[in-house]
């Protein structure tokens, strides 16, 4: 017997009890589906078995970890179904490609045209998986034979994948005859899967998942037609290059073709940037550009950038940080923590700002503030701006895109951009690279960098930041003029080398450790490359250092 100590209540279960089984036993006391288990602090799969004596915890579908883990569970019962519905021979890849909001985004490469029928089709076949309850098993095969397992099953990513790997095993998962890796732990069989829907959209399928803030509730899909452009563009470009996944890049790197992958990148990244620079010359009457996106997206340096496009056409940029116009702290509104709240709207003197830019687009010279973070009070140092004819601000802030920020100013004199990184890249054709992780590694790096903070402190900033996100920007991306996606397809591996010892500085006592072991797991993925290759005005500047600009 094991004595399974849970809420501090001791209790004697049957040694190679599962931790599903105990689970569901506590189950009537959680409000959502238990996922994990913490056995000890270290995080297991419900399939585990319980052989000794310990402290046990659950994680549920609403924990970040827990999430991560249905959705994964759901894209592997989907690659399944497009299995049974067409077989191995009819189709040559399904990949995995983005998400959109609460949706996840998946190509079926194949001769013929995907079908709304056959799209249908998938979906009634993931319901009857899901209603059969059939278990995920899970295997460690020696690295040699997983690689002719994959490599039998057409998987041509994942055998590139695994000649990098350092480990001699490979963890695989096995569902009613289907066998595919995944990055991450997954639920112990297909009943769990309760809430999903699965939709026909554009050439491809849309799988429809809650997210964790409400884990039972499948939000109405909103098609977003500029953000899929934006992403389907990225991923042309990877394609157009060769570097679709973790295993391609790696190979790009292994092959002494580094050198020549990040000039083409940077290319078309600048490319992008002077068409937009001509879209706004090309409108006219445009005083105000406005650009917003996410924490990390690399702002200060695309609009520098892009000041600097405009320049080629005779126009005079001048940039402006809408935090400028920050209230001053004292007065700044609070959380629901009590915690002063910068991200929202009421953050800023939107009333003083408006007058402000009037003042410009009426000609009057103006004294522009700025802020001092150190103090928390709006500042003037003579600052003195008028515009000209050839003159444009170029302003900076995440409320750039929200009309209530620029309640008064004329719709004819914007322009509007959103900014993010939105990455491209997959580890595997069936294991996608979430934006979010991108970013998140940017801005470890780039707040130990110049503000001292720790890999700790980022990371548990990381779910406010995010909130913040979804609350003030991700609800007017599409209002957007133009987008622009910042990531870069080798940043990752440059990333790597300065981001490694920083994670690693998070000891296990830390609640913060889990996410860092996560990141630190993914990063094995890639091998790392040397920054003196990448350009000095490269976005991935803003994070490592050395860029031309002041960032």
């Amino acid at each position: 017997m094991a004595v399974i100590t849970i809420d501090g209540v001791a209790k004697e279960y049957p040694c190679g009890i599962t931790f599903e089984e105990i689970a569901k036993e506590y189950q009537p006391q959680f409000k959502d589906m238990i996922a994990l288990v913490l056995e000890n602090g270290k995080i297991r799969e419900l399939h585990k078995k319980a052989e000794k004596d310990c402290e046990l915890s659950f994680l549920t579908i609403r924990d970040d970890i827990g999430h991560k883990t249905y959705v994964r569970t759901g894209l592997m019962i989907l690659v399944k179904a497009i299995d049974d519905v067409f077989g191995r021979d009819k189709v040559s890849r399904v990949k995995i490609e983005f998400a959109i909001g609460q949706g996840y985004y998946c190509k079926v490469i194949m001769e013929e045209k995907l079908t709304r029928g056959q799209v249908d089709a998938i979906g009634k076949r993931m319901r009857e998986l899901v209603e059969g309850d059939l278990p995920i098993t899970k295997k460690s095969y020696p690295k040699d034979q997983a690689i002719e397992l994959f490599r039998s099953h057409k998987m041509v990513n994942k055998e590139k994948l695994f000649r990098y790997r350092r480990s001699s095993f490979v963890n695989v998962y096995c569902l009613d005859g289907y066998y595919d890796y995944y990055y991450g732990y997954m639920l112990p069989s297909t009943g769990y899967m309760r809430y999903f829907d699965v939709l026909h959209y554009e050439d491809g399928i849309m799988l429809l998942l809650p997210g964790s803030e409400d884990p039972t509730k499948l939000n109405y899909f909103t098609p977003m037609d500029k953000l899929f452009n934006t992403l389907t563009i990225s991923s042309q470009w990877g394609e157009m290059m060769g570097i679709e996944s973790v295993g391609d890049l790696n190979n790009s790197i292994r092959d002494g073709l580094l050198g020549d992958m990040i000039l083409v990148q940077e290319a078309l990244q600048e490319r992008r940037i002077g068409e937009i620079a001509r879209e706004i010359v090309e409108r006219g009457n445009v005083k105000f550009v406005l650009i917003a996106g996410p924490s990390s997206s690399g702002k200060t340096t695309f609009s520098h950038r892009l000041s600097i496009q405009l320049r080629t056409y005779g126009m005079i940029p001048h940039p402006i940080a809408l935090d400028d116009y920050f209230i001053n702290r004292d007065e700044t509104p609070r959380d629901a923590e009590g915690n002063y709240d910068f991200e929202c709207l009421e953050a800023i003197d939107l009333k003083k700002f408006n007058e402000d830019m009037n003042r410009l687009l009426a000609g009057e010279a103006v004294e522009l503030p700025q802020y001092n973070f150190k103090l928390g009070k709006r500042e003037y140092h003579g600052n003195i701006k008028k515009l000209g004819p050839e003159d444009v601000l170029v302003i900076e802030g995440i409320h750039g895109l929200n009309p209530a920020t620029t309640y008064s100013m004329p719709d004819e004199s914007k322009f509007k951009i959103y900014i993010s990184a939105l990455t491209s890249l997959n580890v595997d054709d069936h294991n996608r690279i979430p934006t979010t992780d991108g970013r998140l590694l940017r801005r470890i790096v780039r707040d130990a960098r110049t503000r001292g903070n720790s890999a700790k402190r980022t990371i548990a900033m990381w779910p406010s930041v995010r909130r913040g996100e979804e609350k003030y920007i991700f609800p007017f991306q599409e209002s957007a003029d133009e987008m622009f996606n910042s990531a870069l397809i080798y940043e990752l591996a440059v990333l790597k080398q300065y981001v490694e010892p920083l994670l690693f500085g998070i000891p296990e006592t830390e609640p913060e450790y889990y996410e860092a072991k996560r990141l630190l797991k993914f990063l094995e993925y890639f091998q790392g490359i040397d920054s003196q290759n990448v350009p000095a005005n490269s976005i991935c500047r803003e994070f490592i250092g050395g860029s031309y600009f002041r960032v």
